[in-house]
């Protein structure tokens, strides 16, 4: 009986420190590590992003180590990444509105929208858009479809870029104050 007994206690364990390997919500697991640049970082929070009451896309937030201060994220030169797992279909020219909306708002220089804008594709339900950021680098994002391999799309040199990017998702105005709160892991 007690074989038995330390057994399940052994599998419960097992199982729950699986279970902490990963994050997930609304049927999407995301994992707890990814690499950028050549560094560890680690899942920080995910988040829902929802619009007119219809599920978008679950974003995740990586960092170099866990934060809740959307400020200190956003300012931080360090590698970072933001994953958009997309619930839905997209089309790209909604794509383009949000991204090129939010960005004209912080004063991003129009080539570097016009850039980003030339790089966005529809997004179909499964796809991930992942933004990753290198200092010295730039902000690079990639093309995952659900289907196929990832490839970068490209890669936007500057800090004030990348700031204006991890400022839509946990800035002082996001698009989303909910899935703000998820990637800060609240």
């Amino acid at each position: 009986m007690r074989k038995t007994l330390l057994l399940v206690c052994i599998a419960l364990t097992m199982l729950i420190s699986s279970v902490a390997l990963a994050g997930k919500l609304a049927g999407v697991t995301l994992p707890d590590k990814a690499n950028v640049g050549g560094t560890t970082l680690v899942l920080n929070g995910m988040g829902l992003r929802e619009k007119f009451t219809f599920d978008v896309y679950v974003g995740g937030l990586y960092l170099t180590a866990k934060s809740k201060d959307g400020g200190k994220i956003v300012n931080d030169d360090a590698p970072k990444r933001m994953v958009m797992h997309f619930l839905r279909d997209v089309d790209k020219e909604k794509l383009i509105e949000t991204l090129d909306e939010a960005l004209k708002k912080q004063k991003i220089a129009k080539d570097k929208r016009a850039k980003l804008r030339g790089w966005m594709r529809d997004a179909k339900e499964g796809d991930q858009i992942i933004i990753d950021y290198v200092p010295g680098k730039g902000t690079t994002f990639i093309d995952k479809p659900a289907k196929g391999s990832q490839k970068p799309m490209g890669t936007i040199e500057g800090i004030e870029f990348m700031k204006a990017i991890f400022s839509i998702y946990v800035g002082k105005n996001p698009a989303d104050e909910d899935l703000k709160k998820g990637l800060l892991g609240k």
